[in-house]
């Protein structure tokens, strides 16, 4: 995905925001998906919301099969509502609401000793586990390269030292971030 414009960037995060809206306020999926221009486009799209910058929610799609207008509705309502480590959304949190999408580039196989901090994401996979951190998680948590391995196999259902293993699968990706600022 090519580099966004402020006006792609507001877009993004005006529909994010309309879905978030939609289901907290309604109960329902935003149906009026725009389908033009960069919500046409491919790409792994993840969305986080905070309240009272506390984390409230992230959801994600990092193996697309619909345009980015689709998934990003999908994972703002998931974040909003369906994040098993949070309730849902309550309409009284809504003032307080930011909302940052994350847009991914493909996965690639990468080396621990290629990781850099603050710019790459990361996918550790094997067999049917799989875990993944955005960049920005890193930097957050002021993790090193291997603690941020050590938490992705965690969120992997890994033990913390698997990316040790040769068997282990490690993938990189980076992001484009638009956030709502307060």
């Amino acid at each position: 995905m090519p580099s966004l414009s402020e006006a792609d960037k507001k877009e993004i995060l005006e529909l994010a925001r309309q879905a978030v809206n939609e289901v907290v306020h309604h109960g329902r999926r935003l149906h009026a998906i725009p389908k033009s221009n960069v919500f046409e486009q491919r790409c792994g799209v993840f969305v986080t919301l905070h309240a009272s910058r506390r984390l409230r929610g992230c959801i994600g799609m990092v193996d697309v099969r619909e345009p980015l207008g689709a998934c990003l509705v999908r994972c703002a309502v998931g974040a909003a509502t369906e994040d098993p480590r949070f309730s849902p959304i309550r309409p009284e949190e809504m003032a307080e609401l930011q909302i940052e999408v994350s847009l991914l580039t493909p996965l690639e196989r990468i080396r621990p000793e290629q990781i850099e901090i603050g710019k790459h994401g990361l996918v550790v996979e094997q067999g049917l586990r799989r875990g993944l951190l955005l960049p920005q998680v890193a930097v957050e948590h002021h993790l090193d390269r291997e603690r941020f391995l050590r938490e992705t196999c965690l969120k992997a259902g890994l033990d913390p030292g698997a990316w040790k293993d040769a068997k282990i699968a490690i993938y990189g990706f980076t992001c484009e971030v638009v956030a709502e600022t307060s």
